[in-house]
């Protein structure tokens, strides 16, 4: 099978889900997405949303050239349906498939709007997601405008420090309906979140999310079990996007202990760790 271009993104974890504030920002972790153009038919048998297709749409309204007789190709790292931003990942790794494949040099900012306008079409997210693309192909943290286009919708940014290792904990798929109104009611416990990030403790912002949104999906067992991690060593725990997912922060020299009792509690557990910075001299990441 000719492929004929090749992308790369990430997931990301939750600093401040947008449906509390308006405001949204993710952090991207080390679990990847890699889309490929490819010659010829090829099916991909998990994208419910059509996010492959709203992408070959949007790219062709935007007045980009449509391939002729292609398919994609897709491996992801990035568990679906549980708020670790799969569908910011798999719409940026697409852009920039289609991007190396047409020789079209799209900014960061070009491939945001395409990937964010392909979710939005799709329909897989009740706040435009706007924070996930950023977090899906570029290091750090960015507090964003959603209702902006990607170059004025940046409000904040700063980078993360080195060193932590990132414990995701799975407890299944998601069974209730997210409502983006019951975020609302949850104002104080989010403003608590943004007065955080504000203030550059991203990881007290996390935590404090976290809280703001297990309360706004009724999620009590996320609240012990982020209680249970932080009491046991853990620098931030919180729900990730809309759920069920948690993320948990903590030094490798405790990763150890956390994951023992997470797994006690019934959960799978992956490790990562937050996207970082290339230093200064050293070639291009290949998260874009």
């Amino acid at each position: 099978m000719t492929v004929l271009g090749r992308g790369n993104a990430n997931g990301g974890v939750s600093v401040l889900h947008a449906a509390g504030l308006g405001k949204g920002c993710s952090i991207g972790i080390e679990l990847s997405t890699e889309v490929s153009l490819v010659a010829g038919e090829a099916a991909v048998s998990h994208d419910e949303h059509g996010i492959l297709d709203s992408v070959m749409d949007v790219w062709v309204e935007s007045g980009y050239p449509r391939p002729d007789d292609t398919g994609w190709r897709v491996s992801s790292e990035v568990p679906i349906g549980q708020g670790l931003k799969s569908s910011a990942a798999l719409a940026c790794a697409a852009v920039l498939a289609l991007n190396d494949a047409s020789w079209t040099a799209l900014s960061d900012f070009d491939i945001v709007d395409i990937a964010v306008a392909a979710q939005r079409r799709a329909g897989c997210s009740i706040t435009g997601c706007m924070d996930d693309a950023w977090a899906a192909i570029s290091p750090g943290w960015k507090l964003v405008d959603p209702i902006q286009s990607s170059r004025d919708s940046v409000l904040l940014e700063g980078d993360i420090d080195d060193g932590f290792t990132v414990l995701i904990a799975l407890r299944g798929p998601r069974l209730a309906k997210v409502q983006s109104d019951s975020f609302t009611d949850q104002k104080k416990l989010f403003e608590r979140a943004m007065a955080s990030l504000s203030n550059g403790s991203v990881l007290d912002a996390m935590s404090a999310n976290g809280m703001a949104v297990a309360a706004a999906t009724g999620d009590d067992e996320a609240l012990r079990i982020c209680n249970s991690v932080i009491a046991r060593g853990a620098i931030a725990a919180g729900v990730s996007g809309s759920g069920p997912a948690i993320s948990i922060v903590c030094y490798e020299q405790g990763s150890e202990q956390l994951t023992e009792l997470l797994i006690e509690f019934g959960m799978q557990v992956i490790h990562s760790r937050f996207i970082e910075s290339e230093p200064v001299g050293e070639e291009a990441s290949p998260w874009g």
